[in-house]
């Protein structure tokens, strides 16, 4: 046997106790959010105006994870979420990669990959009319899964009124 492999055989043990450890861990700490005692159901409205794509892809890794959560997905009502875009994120939503930077691109288009999978596991995602405007985003050119509202702030409110929690990205 040759010296790597028998460096490999070693490291297996060394492994499976790490895996073991790791998935110990998750187990135990799945379901223990103190903050979801008596909660029926979680309705979250994520207001984002934060436009650095990179950044987004790593705060959208969290996003999901609110509604696909083990203990959020065990509570009596399905979560609702909802994100409404405004400010220099719209920018993010344009299939118009032109204000970017080459090396930004592929952090753009994998936040549009993640914003295709979020409206299909049933998210709301809304983009501001007027912050298009602002941002000189042609309204056609947004991605098909946003819809589209006259003022994004109006919306936020609205969830807000409605018993959405929101979360505010800056």
């Amino acid at each position: 046997m040759r010296r790597t492999e028998k460096r490999w055989l070693l490291l297996i043990p060394s492994l499976l106790i790490a895996a073991a450890i790791f998935l110990s861990a998750g187990a135990a700490n799945a379901g223990e959010y103190a903050a979801l005692k008596g909660v029926n159901g979680l309705d979250t409205v994520f207001d984002v105006s934060q436009g650095n794509p990179k950044i987004a892809n790593i705060v959208f890794w969290a996003v999901r994870d609110v509604y696909q959560e083990e203990s959020v997905r065990a509570l009596p009502k399905p979560p609702r979420t909802v994100v409404v875009f405004h400010g220099p994120a719209v920018k993010m939503l344009s299939t118009d990669r032109s204000g970017f930077k080459p090396e930004e691109v592929p952090e753009v288009e994998k936040f549009a990959e993640t914003l295709r999978q979020m409206k299909a596991d049933g998210v709301t995602l809304e983009v501001c009319d007027y912050a298009l405007k602002v941002m000189g985003v042609a309204p056609a050119s947004v991605l098909p899964e946003i819809t589209h509202v006259v003022n994004g702030f109006v919306s936020v409110s609205g969830y807000q009124a409605q018993g959405y929690s929101v979360v505010v990205v800056p």
